[in-house]
């Protein structure tokens, strides 16, 4: 078992926690607009990092979640969290934020069906989301992608088995994609207390990032727009 630092900052939720041996130890969440609960990510972690220190309680790696999502939401966790990894001489985990909404769903409904698919959807823009389907084992059969949310999307898949689709993308879609084998499950969102189980798998299977070259996955290139002008 390891210690984990957990960041997490890819929507207006912005949460860390500190995971020991399997359990969830320390967690503090902000929110905000768009991005902007990572505002007060490094209040959060100077928190946590008192905390293990206070109870000498060494880390063993920093964990992200590393998109996709907010752009900005996302550059300033995986800065944050590789700044902690070189100052501390930390491993760097990197947690898909789709994987990581399955988590809460997964633990909080054991009496699934077994054949059912997971959706988890993050609002992009109008109908857009970014979305992956995933069996309950976390498997992915379909990869992550950005779509257009029509009643053909996941038409294939619905007409096979149950599709539970949650995430801050999937209230807005579920009237859309009108289907009898469609379930919305309402309040879910990624949040940092959840990485564990991911972040503690892929530890104990070495499966670290470049702590220099690790970037998050954006899924788009970043747009500035202009803003309008007032006259």
């Amino acid at each position: 078992m390891a210690c984990i630092l957990h960041i997490e900052t890819s929507t207006n939720v912005c949460s860390v926690a500190v995971s020991e041996d399997g359990q969830c130890i320390f967690q503090q969440e902000e929110r905000g607009e768009r991005g902007a609960g990572a505002e007060r990510l490094g209040t959060m972690v100077d928190e946590a990092l008192s905390f293990t220190d206070n109870h000498a309680i060494p880390f063993d790696a920093v964990a992200v979640s590393c998109g996709p999502g907010s752009y900005t939401g996302l550059r300033i966790g995986v800065s944050m969290a590789k700044g902690i990894c070189y100052g501390r001489d930390l491993k760097l985990i990197a947690v898909p934020t789709l994987e990581l909404l399955c988590v809460p769903i997964l633990l909080r409904n054991p009496d699934m069906e077994e054949n059912a698919l997971l959706c988890p959807m993050l609002d992009a823009r109008r109908m857009e989301v970014y979305a992956a389907l995933y069996n309950r084992s976390l498997k992915v059969i379909r990869p992550v992608g950005a779509d257009i949310v029509n009643t053909e999307t996941y038409k294939q898949w619905l007409d096979e088995r149950p599709v539970y689709f949650f995430g801050n993308g999937a209230k807005k879609c579920i009237e859309t994609i009108n289907h009898p084998n469609a379930h919305l499950i309402d309040g879910i969102e990624p949040q940092a207390k959840w990485m564990q189980p991911l972040a503690e798998k892929r530890f104990l299977n070495g499966q670290f990032e470049n702590v220099a070259y690790f970037v998050p996955f954006y899924l788009k290139d970043f747009v500035a727009i202009k803003p309008k002008k007032l006259l």
